[in-house]
């Protein structure tokens, strides 16, 4: 690679980098997407094995190029990374791989973007990382007993990772649901099961149409973050979709056990019971953000970077992706289209 100044680097080459590559390709900008990982795909491709978007087909396009599969088709993640490779070759965005970004810090020429190999230097930085950074874990699992096997979400990939006897999956979001589901399905374990029973659960059709469709049509994707409704939204419990929380629940071989308090060796402290017979432990619970690697960057009380619909507090450098960036749709395939139609037209506007 060349040592060149850039116009542009953006950094992550998941759906937000690359609909961003899309129209600094359009603007004809001299820019590169640069990423951590081997391949393009990869932050999909390291997920479990079964799982698949809650978004049909039709809600997954990223701008100019339709995600080829049928209408109401719920994709795998190995579909969803055929279709990155497909279009980084159609619009041929430039790629450099296995660029992990240790900093990025401005001059007075711009910006220095320091990895392990080495130095790249640009007009602007658009920082499309997604919201998945750091995995989280309770504290309380550094004191069970090696014979205990745990392993974050981010590295779960399927049942025969598991050894035999009992599990425990903490967390009740989508992920830690759609987890339990695959564990618990066959009845052959006893799978426990801490993390909020009281969350809605909407199923991915409803009279005919995708769940996604009634969104659209009440314009419950569209309401930003600076609205009532929006606030609201953004501060209510999310529901699960497309996972039938109820019959999940129901099943003989599954026991809520409420909040994980604290472990011991092979012991579990629960809100309902003491538990010393679990053998696996799926930790569903999260992630945390990390922008420390960006010098001299105000953050909110989240812990993200303080922008307006991707615009920071420091002059050239850019957001894409982030979790309710602007809307519930930020930090999705399908919804993030708009917000970069929004920011490549703020860069357009202020070169």
């Amino acid at each position: 690679m060349s040592n060149k100044k850039l116009d542009y680097v953006v950094i992550g080459a998941a759906q937000a980098g690359l609909a961003m590559g899309y129209h600094l390709q359009k603007m004809n900008k001299n820019f590169l997407v640069i990423d951590g990982e081997k391949e393009i795909g990869a932050s999909w491709l390291n997920r479990w094995d079964s799982l698949k978007l809650f978004t049909s087909t039709e809600y997954n396009h990223l701008p100019g190029l339709k995600f080829e599969a049928p209408k109401g088709h719920y994709p795998t993640k190995f579909e969803v990374a055929s279709y990155f490779k497909q279009y980084v070759k159609t619009f041929k965005i430039p790629l450099q791989l296995n660029t992990l970004v240790t900093a990025v810090r401005k001059t007075e020429k711009g910006f220095s973007i320091a990895y392990k190999d080495g130095m790249l230097e640009a007009d602007h930085v658009i920082v499309a990382t997604g919201p998945f950074h750091i995995p989280y874990t309770p504290p309380c699992h550094t004191k069970l007993s090696s014979s205990v096997l745990q392993m974050h979400s981010n590295y779960y990939k399927g049942i025969h990772q598991l050894q035999e006897g009992d599990a425990l999956v903490v967390g009740g979001g989508d992920s830690g649901y759609q987890i339990l589901n695959e564990i618990s399905k066959d009845g052959s374990r006893t799978v426990y099961f801490s993390g909020n029973t009281n969350v809605k659960s909407i199923p991915q059709q409803f009279l005919g149409k995708t769940i996604w469709w009634w969104f659209t049509l009440i314009g419950f994707l569209s309401y930003t973050k600076y609205s009532w409704i929006g606030k609201k939204i953004n501060s209510s419990t999310q529901p699960v979709i497309g996972t039938d929380v109820k019959e999940i629940l129901s099943r003989k071989n599954v026991i809520a056990v409420g909040r994980t308090k604290d472990a011991l060796h092979e012991e579990m402290f629960f809100e309902t019971k003491k538990i010393s017979t679990i053998k696996n432990i799926i930790w569903a619970t999260g992630y945390r953000p990390n922008f420390k690697w960006i010098e001299g960057l105000e953050l909110d009380a989240n812990s993200y970077p303080k922008n307006y619909r991707g615009v920071s507090n420091i002059t050239g450098l850019y957001f894409i992706g982030l979790p309710w960036m602007y809307t519930r749709g930020s930090a999705t395939l399908g919804g993030v289209s708009k917000d970069a139609t929004y920011l490549a037209n703020e860069i357009r506007n202020n070169d």
